[in-house]
């Protein structure tokens, strides 16, 4: 069991890698400011299944293969910074119209799914926190479970706080789409040079 003056310090971390830009953070900043709050909802539903599916695995990958695995989880970085070179490069490419309408095929629960089972920072970040957090104080399957089901109420909480910020902005967002843009795919960049540079 975790000890209780533990209890702080896990909370923080949950909430800056939560809380810090990453690919799912950044993508629904981006839907919420190009097609508002209902579509980007509809992503996050995806955003947080990924991320609790991650979770789950996380768990037993830990439960299995202990803080060894941890050791290897470099090896996905390229993986997901491939992955999030592509999202910048995306968020760059005019996207088509129908009657001056923006189709919004790449904004729906399946997207959301996908950045988050390609999503690096967010694998690195349960395996780090159940290794790190748990782990040393119990081995046991149900208490690893019991935290992995805990932490997909973390990132994906702070994920909306994103989404919320892009719904202020979207006036912001319409005067101004070519140069947020443009930001956008550069801090996607920063954010995959980060996961390889070490």
């Amino acid at each position: 069991q975790m000890p209780v003056a533990l209890i702080p310090s896990f909370l923080f971390y949950c909430l800056v890698s939560g809380i810090t830009p990453g690919p799912a953070n950044l993508c629904s900043l981006s839907a919420a400011l190009r097609y508002g709050k209902k579509d980007a909802l509809k992503q996050w539903r995806g955003i947080f299944i990924g991320f609790a599916i991650v979770s789950l695995i996380s768990v037993f990958v830990t439960y299995i293969f202990g803080t060894v695995f941890q050791n290897h989880i470099g090896v996905f970085s390229y993986v997901g910074a491939a992955y999030i070179i592509y999202l910048a490069i995306y968020i760059l490419i005019p996207k088509k119209t129908v009657e001056g309408q923006e189709i919004k095929k790449d904004c729906n629960f399946f997207t959301g799914l996908l950045v988050q089972l390609t999503n690096v920072k967010i694998m690195i970040f349960c395996l780090t926190a159940l290794a790190s957090f748990v782990l040393p104080y119990t081995e046991s399957l149900w208490g690893l479970l019991f935290v992995g089901v805990l932490l997909p109420f973390t990132g994906p909480i702070c994920n909306l706080t994103w989404i919320y910020a892009g719904v202020s902005l979207q006036k912001l967002f319409q005067n101004h789409e070519k140069l947020i843009n443009v930001m956008m795919s550069v801090s996607l960049v920063l954010c995959a040079v980060s996961l390889v540079w070490r």
